[in-house]
């Protein structure tokens, strides 16, 4: 079973590992989402959906169903 975004626990960091380049918007790609750079989990909107992430110093908000196909390895 792959580790994904979704599995970070609020504060922790990770380094994302590899994901299916057709399911991931551009916007994310250009703003740092890449295999091999760091992503914190900051926030977690009420009802669970967006989550609020650093990555690379660039903080965004993606929706969940993006965050469960990004495989990540836990630092």
């Amino acid at each position: 079973m792959k580790t994904t975004i979704v599995d970070i626990p609020k504060g922790k960091s990770a380094i994302i590992r590899d994901f299916d380049i057709e399911l991931i918007p551009l916007k994310l790609l250009e703003m740092g989402c890449l295999p091999g750079n760091i992503v914190e989990l900051l926030q977690i909107a009420p009802l669970g959906d967006p989550l609020y992430l650093n990555i690379n110093g660039a903080h965004l908000a993606i929706r969940l169903e993006t965050a469960k196909e990004i495989e990540v390895e836990m630092i």
